[in-house]
């Protein structure tokens, strides 16, 4: 047990990925016009200072037909038909593709035809094979492809990644996440959802949210899961068809470390990420959702301190450093490989929670 100082944040900044002068502006066209884009990336873009929004893509006539009123910067707004047909495609020069997760292929096959670079919304795609082409179909046509995991852009999580590197904790030794919410009482309250429909969301809560804390695990320990276990419970009708409303999964890191993680779609709002090394531990509480008051807290022997961060609108902090990154022609990350992995890893927990034993997670 130690009784040296605790690390202080001296010397971390907010934006630790930006080195330098960044000029000039990414203009990105956003395919799918549903609440997610409209009341939460189109205003982050707004509010960002490498990006603006200038065409929007949507199944809709009628969100087409209003589209320009939710940017000044937003001169077209397109069917997903004149997407695929190259309408406008000199008024932006990368795709934000946030339509249900079965769809993300065709549209990043697109923009990838176009020469666009693309920033998908995570997961991937509803299944690997579907992920795998879409990764594919970036890699052939050399376009920079990155993946919405708003958390990786996240500064509290960026330091505590840090704080858990620098040896501060000792060796990590387990892992604690969690997030839940109640979708249908207050977050899309209609079970005629694509979340519901397993073609277009792959899953329910594996794959919407109990990604939060398998992602960010595999971030702050700069880690990747080779086993699962897992259990999933559905208690409401809606979620029959997708099989997951309450899940628990637990996870081995090829480092060593394990992980316990779960996650609900029918429990109050809650997110959090605990990492326990040897000699102490690290923890965010909230962890996962957007525009909250952030920080962690470090505990290390009988000493323990709370960090503090302003806080961000973490779609802000993740489309401009995407933005930053074509500006400066930097590869952007977290990138489609390292999608590839949840995908693999979501699978495998799905497949275990099925057959009641551990599943090792698919290699490349």
């Amino acid at each position: 047990m130690t009784d040296d100082p605790l690390p202080s944040l001296d010397g971390f900044t907010r934006r630790d990925w930006q080195s330098g002068e960044t000029t000039g502006t990414i203009r990105v066209a956003m395919v799918g016009l549903g609440w997610w884009t409209r009341e939460q990336a189109i205003p982050a873009v707004a509010a960002s200072d490498f990006c603006e929004t200038t065409a929007v893509v949507s199944g809709s006539a009628e969100k087409v037909r209003s589209a320009t009123d939710l940017a000044d910067s937003i001169a077209h707004g397109l069917t997903y038909e004149e997407f695929h047909d190259g309408v406008a495609a000199d008024a932006y020069d990368a795709v934000y593709v946030v339509t249900p997760n079965g769809a993300h292929l065709p549209y990043v096959e697109t923009a990838a035809d176009l020469g666009k670079a693309v920033l998908c919304e995570k997961p991937l795609e509803a299944s690997v094979e579907r992920a795998e082409r879409l990764v594919e179909a970036c890699g052939d046509a050399d376009v920079p492809l990155m993946v919405a995991y708003r958390m990786q852009t996240e500064p509290a999580v960026r330091r505590a990644r840090e704080v858990v590197e620098s040896g501060a904790i000792g060796e990590p030794v387990v892992v604690h996440g969690h997030m839940s919410q109640r979708l249908l009482d207050e977050v899309v309250p209609d079970p005629d959802q694509w979340r519901l429909d397993p073609g277009l969301s792959g899953g329910a809560t594996v794959m919407d949210i109990g990604l939060y804390p398998l992602n960010t695990a595999r971030f702050v320990l700069d880690a990747d899961p080779v086993r699962v276990r897992a259990r999933a419970v559905v208690e409401s009708e809606p979620f029959d068809a997708v099989g997951d409303e309450h899940v628990s999964f637990g996870v081995d890191f090829d480092d060593g470390t394990l992980a316990a993680c779960t996650a609900s779609q029918s429990a109050v709002q809650s997110s959090f990420l605990r990492v326990t090394g040897t000699e102490g531990e690290v923890t965010l509480d909230p962890a996962f959702y957007n525009r909250q008051n952030r920080g962690f807290r470090l505990s290390v022997g009988s000493q323990s301190v709370d960090y503090d961060f302003d806080r961000v609108d973490q779609m802000t902090e993740e489309f401009d450093y995407f933005a930053h990154c074509l500006l400066t022609g930097t590869d952007p990350h977290p990138d489609g490989d390292h999608a590839l992995v949840d995908m693999r890893a979501m699978d495998a927990i799905y497949a275990a929670a099925e057959r009641g034993s551990d599943v090792e997670v698919e290699s490349a």
